[in-house]
């Protein structure tokens, strides 16, 4: 079962599905000219502003709670332990591909938000709700709507595996590991902090990524900064090489295998994608729930999660596993990167350690809201709270199982989402150019 499993995933996220995603990043980026490049500034304004909701805005949680929100699903595991093992199996060339697939993410970050908020809804209790299920039936009819309960359902599926069993797996080895703690234990805290904050729905859920997501993010990019001025002359060879390998392959060195052209850049978009989850259709799922007047507003609060999540912040995980030298060590994954931090600063590898922990914790609580939510548009409002009490237990038995079959179905998953959601983008793309353009021709600059 594990070996079909793991073709099947293989098939799902190969070349086609990762030119799709890119294709549709490049398509969007054209016919917005550039937009999320140029208007960068504009987003970081409209994120800052949106601390507070404007006058006459509607919706449940402020611009920048749904901005933390999602950035508590994405950075994560792929920020540490993808970033590694992208540059383990493309070499540093592979960042730069990270780097491309986050620029033309960010335009699909953009629409996605755009069209979350121009056909959400208010359900039965009140609640606003949206994500590719409603733009897909709203945006493209009724008779698309199966194509929505597509989406969900894969959604649904994925978030019990990418965002909940695999995540408390993670804490719990990791605390094992460290701390000697029992993976039991750190399953059934697990559980109960995080029903303590997901049964106060997405307004809970906005308020403590508003405050762990930048400490977290912050409290590691300074460790990672700290590491780079101590190897401060190593820096701009390490970009050297990134741009160099990025075109030529890396040659084999140390403990390094050697990598071609083509392993860089497949490495390097599946990684970016991973990590920034751009074109997915999760991270819209949060922003239909910010308090807004114009989906333009919110869409350039949306497209600087792919920005900070892989431009700052596998940037900065990149540039200490080369600095270092750790990259040539054979090492892969989380614990690359630990031994990248360990080299660079006493007592780093901790970093990495907390960094995985809180980023896991995040990711559980962001993706928590996400699945929610599909499974709301499935069956009702009425799914709400046995899914949250399911949500809770998955997490104990995540934390002290075996996840090898569980990982692999919700990889799969994690990638049909994305078919559902790139052809409604395609296809609603006329809206999201023409509501931008409006908007921008009477914006104040």
């Amino acid at each position: 079962m594990e070996d079909i499993l793991s073709a099947i995933s293989g098939f799902v996220w190969g070349a086609p599905l990762l030119i799709l995603l890119l294709g549709t990043g490049i398509y969007l980026t054209v016919g917005l000219r550039a937009l999320p490049v140029r208007r960068l500034g504009y987003g970081v304004r409209m994120m800052w502003g949106g601390r507070r909701p404007g006058e006459g805005a509607e919706g449940e949680i402020t611009p920048f709670q749904a901005l933390m929100t999602s950035l508590s699903a994405t950075i994560g595991t792929g920020n540490i332990a993808g970033v590694a093992t992208a540059i383990y199996l493309g070499g540093p060339g592979a960042v730069f591909w990270m780097w491309l697939t986050a620029l033309v993410g960010m335009a699909t970050k953009y629409a996605e938000a755009v069209l979350a908020v121009t056909y959400r809804e208010t359900d039965s209790d009140g609640r606003y709700v949206g994500g590719p299920m409603y733009y897909i039936r709203n945006g493209l009819g009724s008779s698309w709507a199966w194509l929505g309960a597509t989406f969900a359902f894969f959604a649904m599926i994925a978030a019990f595996g990418i965002g909940n069993t695999v995540q408390s797996n993670s804490v719990a080895q990791a605390l094992e590991g460290s701390f000697g703690l029992p993976t039991l234990v750190t399953g059934l805290v697990l559980a109960l902090l995080t029903f303590a904050v997901i049964v106060g729905g997405v307004r809970r859920i906005g308020a403590v990524a508003e405050r762990l997501v930048p400490l977290m993010a912050a409290l590691y990019i300074l460790g990672a900064l700290v590491i780079l001025l101590v190897n401060i002359a190593d820096v701009p060879a390490a970009f050297a090489t990134i741009f160099g390998d990025a075109f030529t392959g890396t040659a084999a060195t140390g403990g390094f295998a050697g990598a071609g052209l083509l392993a860089a850049i497949r490495f390097g978009v599946a990684r970016g994608v991973f990590s920034n989850e751009a074109g997915l259709g999760s991270a819209p799922i949060a922003h239909a729930a910010a308090q807004t007047r114009d989906p333009v507003r919110q869409g350039t609060v949306a497209m600087l999660g792919t920005f900070i999540d892989t431009i700052v912040v596998c940037t900065m995980t990149a540039l200490v596993i080369i600095t270092t030298g750790a990259w040539t060590s054979g090492e892969t994954g989380a614990e690359l990167s630990a031994l990248a931090f360990e080299n660079g600063l006493p007592g780093g590898d901790l970093i990495v350690t907390l960094g995985l922990v809180v980023f896991a914790v995040t990711t559980i609580l962001g993706w928590s809201y996400y699945g929610e939510r599909a499974a709301e548009y499935l069956f009702g409002t009425r799914i709400i709270m046995p899914f949250r009490l399911l949500w809770v237990v998955a997490l104990v038995v995540g934390a002290i199982g075996n996840l090898g079959i569980i990982w692999l179905v919700a990889d799969i998953m994690n990638a049909l989402m994305a078919l559902p959601n790139l052809i409604a983008l395609i296809a609603l793309s006329g809206t999201v150019f023409a509501v931008s353009r409006r908007y921008f021709e009477t914006a104040d600059d």
